[in-house]
């Protein structure tokens, strides 16, 4: 699915999405400042996330409690090598069985499961976005 996105939309766009997610684990991939944390965010609500969800950048790994289960935001970013993933505890967040949203997810590759979804944001304007989920 590919579609065109706005502030004024993305409620409704992660809303829809929820209903196509068949995997827990779900990759966020675009530039700086494209959006992913505000769509992980729209996605949370969605889901019935009643915490307030914030971007774990600085903390790697944010809890977030569902009606039903515990999600996990993560951001890779600041993450330099794949030592760094085993000592935070990377896979114990990827097999918890809960919905893990990764940002920055090319350093983790060789841990990531093949059943996963991918989302790509892409700047089209400083109003619209571009994302493709598979």
């Amino acid at each position: 699915m590919v579609k065109a996105v706005t502030l004024q939309n993305i409620d409704a766009f992660a809303k829809k999405l929820t209903t196509l997610f068949s995997h827990k684990i779900v990759l966020l991939e675009g530039d700086l400042g494209a959006g992913k944390t505000t769509l992980v965010k729209a996605i949370f609500s969605a889901l019935g996330a009643e915490d307030a969800v914030s971007s774990p950048t600085f903390g790697i790994a944010n809890e977030v409690q569902l009606p039903a289960e515990i999600a996990y935001h993560l951001d890779l970013y600041r993450i330099n090598n794949s030592d760094e993933l085993v000592q935070f505890g990377f896979e114990e967040y990827l097999y918890n069985g809960g919905f893990c949203f990764i940002e920055w997810p090319k350093i983790a590759m060789a841990y990531i499961p093949e059943l996963h979804h991918t989302i790509r944001i892409e700047t089209v304007d400083a109003h619209t976005r571009k994302i493709t989920f598979t």
